[in-house]
């Protein structure tokens, strides 16, 4: 069944979701705005690949007695942990219409775009962590970890959220959104690790120093306020962009209170920490 939402707003966009009877979506902790009264709400540690979309309990003896009721619990336990480490909220939020035709509304944490993506079974999604603001029961929500010199270096793109299944999901991000292909470009494009907010599973995410370790590599550095690094999206699929880093946002916050820490280099002698 597919998910009827309309994306409504400009600088701080919602998104507003019809429920038919009996179907279910579920969203971060903090993304809920609003209900309709005969929408019902839970909460759960479990995402929807633990049986979250479905209820949950069964007596012993069903769905493989007491040892598939402790495989369950554990696969929550170690969901719950993955999130946690990663810095995901612990819990999701469960909304399902009851007795006819239901509105829930949803919102991301900053001022920007959403998105609503269409999983068909095939290709995964990666996001951004924090990106991910809702989805079908039917969608299964992960944590795919950025391994190898990417993730020590990619400060962003360490951790992604890792969206499959079939369904809609709605991601969030800062700013305005602009959608490119790298194959459209030669095959490759290099972004501000802070500007990514998702790409379709078949694009290669690295992460590339940037310039040599010579004069104009330390100028990029010091002064050109990207650091030492860019972040490389290649081959053949969709990629999310953001004209807003949250980096960016804090800094210019920072600086509108007079506590500017960046100071007049910016990039790697930035001292600010988030």
């Amino acid at each position: 069944m597919t998910l009827q939402q309309e994306i409504v707003g400009t600088a701080m966009q919602m998104a507003v979701v019809s429920l038919q009877p009996g179907q279910t979506v579920y969203c971060e902790a903090g993304k809920f705005l609003f209900k309709t009264a005969n929408v019902t709400m839970e909460t759960r540690l479990s995402g929807p690949g633990a049986g979250g979309g479905r209820p949950q309990g069964g007596q012993p003896g069903q769905a493989g007695g007491m040892g598939g009721m402790l495989r369950q619990a554990m696969g929550t336990a170690m969901q719950a942990g993955q999130r946690a480490i990663a810095g995901e909220s612990l819990a999701f939020q469960y909304f399902t219409s009851t007795g006819g035709e239901g509105t829930v509304g949803f919102a991301g944490v900053l001022p920007g775009e959403m998105r609503a993506l269409e999983l068909t079974g095939g290709r995964a999604w990666f996001a951004e962590k924090d990106a991910f603001v809702a989805a079908e029961s039917t969608v299964d929500f992960g944590i795919a970890w950025q391994g190898g010199r990417a993730g020590r270096s990619g400060g962003e793109g360490f951790i992604l959220e890792k969206f499959t299944g079939r369904g809609t999901v709605i991601i969030c991000g800062a700013g305005n959104f602009i959608d490119l292909n790298p194959a459209d470009f030669g095959g490759r494009i290099e972004v501000d690790t802070g500007c990514i907010v998702a790409f379709e599973e078949g694009i290669e995410y690295g992460v590339q120093r940037i310039g040599g370790l010579n004069r104009q590599g330390m100028m990029n550095a010091v002064f050109g306020g990207e650091g030492l690094s860019l972040a490389t999206l290649e081959g053949n699929g969709r990629v999310i962009l953001q004209s807003l880093t949250i980096e960016g946002l804090a800094n210019a916050l920072k600086k509108a209170q007079g506590g500017d820490k960046q100071g007049p280099t910016g990039g790697l002698f930035s001292t600010n920490a988030g």
